[in-house]
């Protein structure tokens, strides 16, 4: 125990023991920040694994929206492209030219009504007798007449009420 009691006193032992000492924190130090540092990386490592799975995902379904969105485009470009050429054909109908013609001739007589004095008593006097002549031909025996000999129900001397020019009340001319 002399030789022990003799070793602790030299300042070589408490130099050398001191040096372990310090050696031997900072190599537990070290370890220590290893093992945060290792823990650290895996997961920062499990985290970027997960952004890059959400960001896959998040790309998947912006990607199917967008196909959605291309189709249903598509569908209605075809849709529209349909609805042009039906337009067109039914432009093209045979009656659609008489009825544009009709919308004019009606503009018209409503144009002639505002402004033309006189126009509207005999205008309307037309109107009850052609009124009169069609529910005529649709009934009884002008049906008939109409049903077996179509062009003898239009003939002039069939129509009784004609307005002439001479019936025509004094207007200026």
């Amino acid at each position: 125990m002399d030789l022990f009691n003799t070793l602790i006193q030299h300042p070589f032992t408490w130099g050398l023991f001191l040096g372990l000492l310090l050696t031997a924190f900072v190599w537990k130090s070290g370890f220590t920040a290893r093992r945060h540092i290792s823990r650290e990386l895996k997961r920062v490592e499990e985290e970027m694994k997960n952004l890059q799975n959400h960001l896959n995902t998040q790309l998947k379904i912006n990607a199917s929206g967008n196909q959605s969105l291309q189709d249903e485009l598509e569908s209605l470009r075809k849709q529209n492209e349909t609805l042009r050429v039906n337009h067109a054909t039914l432009q093209q109908k045979p009656g659609r030219a008489e009825q544009r013609q009709l919308q004019i001739q009606e503009i018209a007589i409503r144009t002639m009504r505002e402004q033309a004095p006189g126009f509207a008593p005999v205008w309307e006097k037309a109107m009850r007798q052609g009124e009169a002549e069609v529910d005529s031909a649709e009934s009884g025996l002008m049906k008939l007449v109409r049903k077996v000999i179509p062009g003898l129900a239009n003939s002039p001397a069939s129509q009784p009420n004609t307005i002439t020019v001479e019936e025509l009340p004094d207007q200026p001319r």
